[in-house]
C-alpha cells in the first residue's frame, strides 16, 4: 500500500510538472510582443485567436510600417566612372602605324563602367540633402544619380569618402518638400537575435525590403582590411544593397549594410553592416572637412598566437601585443615599448588587435588616453596623448622609424626540427623583418636564431623583449645563428 501511494504521489507530481510546463509554454507564446510603431516604446502583443491560432498581426503591423517610413530615406545611386586602359597598337598591322599612326598617341582609351549601390538620407541642411553610402559605392565616381522611392531623380556630389571605414558622404540639392530624413540609432544596444530590415536597391530593384535577425555582432574581417566590428544578419542581402540601411524595430537605422559572405555571389544568409556608431563622426567630419580623422598611436601590432602568447606567460589574457614602435611617436614619447601587451584603452576593454585598431582610431587628436598593459608580466598603467593619422607618409618612410623592425618567435620542438637544430638548441627564431627599418638595414633575415642579445643568454621571446627593452644601452648586439655560422650585428636604439 505504501508502494502504490508513493507511485501515485510521484505520477500526480509528473502530470503536475507536465501541465505547468504546457501552461509556461502558451503564456510565453500568448504575450510574445514588438513595437508597432516607428516610436519606441509602442507596443503590439501578438494574441491568441478564440480558435486557438496565434495572432501575429501586430509583429506584421511593425514590418509594414517600418518599411512605410523607411523606405523613402533609402536611395538608390548610380554612379559612372571614367578609367583609362592602355590598348596595343598595331597588333594586325604594325606597317601601318609606323607609316600613318599618331606619334603622340600613347595607346590609351577612355572607358566608362557603371556601378549601383544605396544610401541612406542622415541629415539635412537648408536645400542639401546627405546621404551616406559606402566609399566603394562611390568609387572614383565622375557622376552620380540618386533616385529617391518616389523616383525624383537628383545630381550626387561627393562630401567626403574614407576608404579605412568604407564609408561615404554624398549630396543633392532641392527645394522639394516632402523627403524625410532617417533617424539613426544606437548600434551598441544591438543584440544577436534581434529582429532587422535591410532596405536598399539589390541588383536595382529599388526599396526592397528584406527581415531577419542579427546573427552576431563585433565580426571582423572586412574586405580591403576595412575597420569596423561588423553586425552580421541573415537579413537578404546582395549586389546593390550596398550602403542601404539595417533598420532595428523601432525604426531606426543601425547600420550601413556593405558585404557579403558568399560564393556564388548572391545571399547565402551571411551579410554584414557597418554599426551607424562608428559612422557618427564621420558624418560630422565629412561635412566639416570632407574627410575622416584617425587618432595615432603609433605602433604596429598583432594577436599573438598560442605558442608566442605561451612564451610570454599571457595565456588566458586578451589584447594586442606591440612588435614595433614608431620613433617620436606617441607612443615612443609616452612610454609604450615593444612586447608591451595592450589591454584596455580608457578603460574599454582591447580583445584583440583589431578591437585596439579601432579604438585608436576614434581617440580624439591633442587628448590624453589611458593605456592598461602587460609588460614582462608585470601590471603598468600609462597616460599617452594621442596626435592625428597621418597617411601622407611612404611605406619607406615610416619603417625609417620602426623600431626594432624585427619579430621574435619561440624556438619551439616543431621549428628546431623545421631548421634541423639540436634539440638542446636555445634562443628565439626571427620570423619576421621590416623592410627600411633597423633590423634589415643591419642584415638580419627572417630564419635567423637569436642566442644572445647584449651579451646575455636568450631561452624566450619574454627575455627577448627584456633585453632589447634595457634603458642603459644606446646599442643592442645581437648574437645569432644563420645556416651554421655564428654571428654577430650591432643596432643602434635612435
Amino acid at each position: 500500500m505504501i508502494k502504490k501511494a508513493m507511485q501515485s504521489r510521484n505520477l500526480l507530481f509528473v502530470n503536475l510538472v507536465l501541465v505547468g510546463l504546457i501552461a509556461g509554454f502558451s503564456l510565453s507564446v500568448m504575450v510574445f510582443s514588438c513595437s508597432t510603431r516607428i516610436q519606441p516604446g509602442d507596443v503590439a502583443y501578438a494574441q491568441q485567436t478564440g480558435d486557438g491560432e496565434i495572432d501575429l498581426s501586430g509583429l506584421q503591423t511593425s514590418f509594414r510600417a517600418i518599411s512605410e517610413r523607411l523606405r523613402s530615406t533609402v536611395v538608390k545611386i548610380e554612379v559612372e566612372e571614367i578609367r583609362s586602359q592602355r590598348t596595343p597598337r598595331g597588333s594586325d598591322r604594325p606597317w601601318f602605324d609606323f607609316f600613318f599612326g599618331d606619334p603622340e598617341d600613347n595607346g590609351e582609351r577612355e572607358f566608362r563602367t557603371q556601378g549601383l549601390g544605396s544610401g541612406v538620407i542622415v541629415r539635412k541642411n537648408g536645400t542639401s540633402y546627405y546621404v551616406l553610402t559606402n566609399d566603394h559605392v562611390i568609387g572614383d565616381a565622375a557622376e552620380i544619380q540618386i533616385t529617391l522611392d518616389d523616383e525624383r531623380e537628383f545630381s550626387g556630389t561627393v562630401v567626403g569618402k574614407d576608404a579605412r571605414k568604407d564609408l561615404a558622404l554624398v549630396s543633392f540639392e532641392t527645394s522639394e518638400d516632402g523627403i524625410p530624413v532617417a533617424v539613426l540609432g544606437d548600434s551598441a544596444e544591438l543584440q544577436v537575435g534581434d529582429w532587422v530590415l535591410a532596405i536598399g536597391s539589390p541588383f536595382g530593384f529599388q526599396s526592397t525590403v528584406t527581415a531577419g535577425i542579427v546573427s552576431a555582432t563585433g565580426r571582423r574581417g572586412g574586405p580591403q582590411g576595412n575597420i569596423s566590428d561588423f553586425i552580421q544578419t541573415d537579413a537578404a542581402i546582395n549586389q546593390g544593397n550596398s550602403g542601404g540601411a539595417l533598420v532595428n524595430l523601432s525604426g531606426e537605422v543601425v547600420g550601413i549594410n556593405t558585404w557579403i559572405t558568399s560564393r556564388t555571389g548572391g545571399s547565402i544568409g551571411l551579410g554584414f553592416s557597418i554599426p551607424i556608431n562608428n559612422a557618427k563622426r564621420a558624418i560630422d567630419e565629412f561635412i566639416e572637412s570632407g574627410s575622416v580623422q584617425y587618432g595615432w598611436l603609433g605602433v604596429s601590432i598583432q594577436t599573438p598566437n598560442r605558442q608566442v602568447a605561451e612564451d610570454l606567460d599571457l595565456t588566458g589574457l586578451r589584447g594586442a601585443l606591440v612588435h614595433h614602435v614608431f620613433r617620436d611617436s606617441p607612443a615612443d614619447r609616452g612610454g609604450i615599448l615593444p612586447g608591451d601587451f595592450i589591454t584596455s584603452v580608457n578603460g574599454r576593454e582591447v580583445r584583440d588587435s583589431d578591437a585596439l585598431i579601432l579604438a585608436v582610431g576614434e581617440l580624439p587628436a591633442g587628448r590624453d588616453a589611458d593605456f592598461e598593459l602587460v609588460r614582462d608580466g608585470r601590471q603598468i598603467e600609462l597616460s599617452v596623448r594621442i596626435t592625428v593619422r597621418d597617411d601622407e607618409q611612404t611605406i619607406a618612410e615610416q619603417n625609417r622609424s620602426l623600431w626594432p623592425g624585427l619579430t621574435a618567435f619561440p624556438l619551439t620542438d616543431e621549428v628546431r626540427q623545421e631548421l634541423e637544430l639540436a634539440r638542446s638548441t636555445n634562443g628565439v627564431l626571427i620570423a619576421s623583418v621590416q623592410n627600411g627599418t633597423p633590423a634589415a638595414i643591419a642584415g638580419l633575415r627572417v630564419g635567423d636564431v637569436i642566442k644572445r642579445m647584449n651579451g646575455r643568454p636568450v631561452g624566450s621571446v619574454r627575455e627577448f623583449y627584456r633585453l632589447l627593452n634595457d634603458q642603459d644601452r644606446h646599442e643592442v648586439e645581437f648574437e645569432f645563428t644563420r645556416e651554421g655560422q655564428d654571428l654577430k650585428i650591432g643596432i643602434s636604439r635612435r
